[in-house]
């Protein structure tokens, strides 16, 4: 049991570290794979002498691994072969030796092969999906651990497998799960912090945490989360909550909850989003009274927040804003990226995208996780298909892939303007995006910033994030966390293994800035809270009551957008 419980430990915490709170924007068309896959057979043909080089290096190795002479060992980090029988069964240490040189001379075959860069990296794509594919972990009866647990278990395991396929087939659009999500409930045991919406409009619920100390410091913290996956990231489960961890230091924060779009909404762009943002900031300023309001924002909430900042500029109405935090965001969209999922991104793709959520209304939610999924299929897939179904297990029950599940919608006018940013990159071109008449020019935008990103993000790399830093102006603060992209935020004190490197953005580069960054040990968390302290103003009483006569308490936090399906 205990060996259970750690499996399922080790799935939860991996998949955690690569969650993609970041949308792909850009779904994949079959047509894009099988338009990849030919070209890669083309390139072999016309170049056989890189095809023979390297299929008579494998044949060396493979006659090594069935003499049982050979070398080849998995990567310490390729949990896949973690099981000691793939190394102690002489059978399945040839399986693994064999697909480990195999995959090993296919991606060396690909990358040697004589492409344009954008067919190069759309060949290492689609090779690596079908690599991955192919390990014999994923197969039933070449896992020596699925063979140990159907032995132990007397065929349960089997059965409860092929149970939780069918659940999957039926439920979940034919992903494995990720998540029992019968150990949780929202507002029961998640996002349980206690609070009260003391807005409302069309577009978003305003919530605003009850103080639990005596003062608190009268400038608020206004959060806009992403648009992707509800709110509650930032009020997980107690001791993980960056809600309760800020009430603890005294600051007060309101917190977005966007709505679930439906097809209904299918028009609300990037301007509805704006105007409803300003609404939920002059609530929040007219029920605290405060002068102006530090405002943080995270992933494509930060892309929004930052749109937010350029619109009150040209209006002369930087004043409601004091200090920015900026949270894994990327706001260069011209930046190369190491993902080759990026090659799938073409013009003609982008209006097949645009073409697909104005038809339905909206982009749904299942359809973007299935996209993150495939970006990290080891990670995000096959550690499930095992899990699930090859072992019998029910998936992990942790807070972060609850969240993760929990997908919402994006309406179809505010994914056409996400998906024009790829190639207008209007954040650093002022006035290639206006929003109501107002053009946006981030030069304009004058406030102190603090930015975060995480050093194994894959979804908004920490040397992109570093370029949004740097945007801001030389003076801003930068904190790169050591972790992935939810997990780097969501870091609260008492890791021992959390560490962060912080200074001013005044290098051209992230790894220029790393060079003299100083490095801390623990979370970044603590340097954020002296941070919004100095940016706070005075202490005061803490609220007796929630909202004002003008903002009446609407109801109990989490509220209700949270709940919309």
């Amino acid at each position: 049991m205990a060996s259970k419980n750690k499996n399922a430990e080790d799935i939860a915490k991996s998949a955690a570290e690569n969650t993609l709170a970041l949308n792909p924007l850009v779904g994949v068309r079959s047509q894009d794979f099988v338009a990849a896959s030919t070209n890669v057979m083309r390139a072999m043909m016309a170049q056989p002498a890189v095809l023979a080089q390297e299929w008579m290096s494998f044949a060396s190795e493979f006659s090594k691994i069935v003499t049982n002479s050979s070398d080849v060992e998995p990567s310490p980090k390729d949990r896949r072969f973690a099981d000691t029988a793939w190394k102690n069964n002489n059978i399945s240490k040839a399986m693994m030796q064999s697909y480990i040189a195999w995959s090993d001379t296919v991606m060396s075959t690909v990358e040697k092969l004589d492409l344009p860069d954008r067919d190069a990296a759309r060949a290492r794509l689609v090779t690596s999906l079908f690599v991955d594919a192919m390990a014999p972990s994923n197969n039933f009866f070449a896992n020596p651990a699925a063979m140990k647990t159907l032995y132990e278990t007397g065929g349960k395991s089997a059965v409860n497998g092929v149970k939780n396929l069918v659940t999957d087939l039926v439920k979940n659009g034919g992903l494995p799960s990720s998540v029992d999500e019968s150990k949780f409930e929202v507002g029961k045991n998640i996002a349980v912090t206690p609070g009260n919406v003391v807005f409302q409009n069309e577009v978003i619920e305003l919530v605003h945490y009850t103080a639990n100390t005596d003062k608190v410091y009268k400038r608020p913290l206004l959060i806009v989360p992403p648009q992707i996956n509800k709110y509650y990231s930032v009020d997980l489960s107690p001791g993980k909550s960056m809600i309760e961890f800020l009430l603890a230091n005294g600051i007060q924060p309101y917190c977005v909850s966007w709505r679930n779009p439906t097809a209904e909404h299918k028009d609300w762009d990037f301007q509805t989003y704006i105007e409803a943002l300003d609404e939920a900031c002059d609530a929040t300023l007219e029920i605290t009274g405060a002068d102006s309001v530090n405002i943080m924002g995270s992933c494509s909430g930060g892309i929004t927040l930052s749109a937010y900042l350029g619109w009150l500029a040209d209006q002369d109405k930087s004043k409601k804003i004091n200090a920015a935090i900026l949270a894994v965001c990327v706001l260069d969209t011209m930046q190369k990226s190491d993902n080759d999922m990026a090659a799938l991104v073409t013009p003609e793709t982008v209006m097949a995208a645009k073409q697909l959520s104005k038809t339905r209304g909206v982009l749904d939610g299942q359809e973007m996780a299935k996209m993150f999924a495939w970006m990290r299929p080891n990670d995000l897939i096959w550690n499930y298909w095992i899990n699930n179904y090859l072992l019998g297990n029910a998936p992990p029950a942790f807070d972060v892939l609850y969240w993760n599940a929990d997908t919402t919608r994006l309406p179809a006018g505010l994914h056409s303007d996400f998906l024009d940013m790829i190639f207008t990159n209007p954040f650093m071109n002022p006035g290639v995006l206006s929003i109501g008449g107002h053009p946006i020019d981030m030069t304009k935008v004058k406030h102190e910033t603090y930015v975060i990103a995480g050093t194994t993000d894959h979804i908004t790399p920490w040397h992109a994030v570093y370029q949004t830093a740097r945007l801001f102006g030389p003076k801003t603060t930068f904190i790169l966390s050591n972790s992935g992209h939810l997990q780097s935020l969501l870091n609260p004190p008492g890791n021992p293994k959390s560490w962060y490197m912080k200074a001013p953005a005044k290098a051209d580069d992230g790894d220029a800035w790393s060079e003299t960054a100083q490095k801390h040990e623990g979370t970044w968390w603590l340097d954020w809270a002296d941070f919004l302290k100095k940016k706070s103003g005075s202490e005061v009483s803490a609220p007796k009551e929630a909202g004002s006569k003008k903002h009446p308490v609407l109801g109990p936090a989490p509220g209700t957008y949270v709940f919309e399906a």
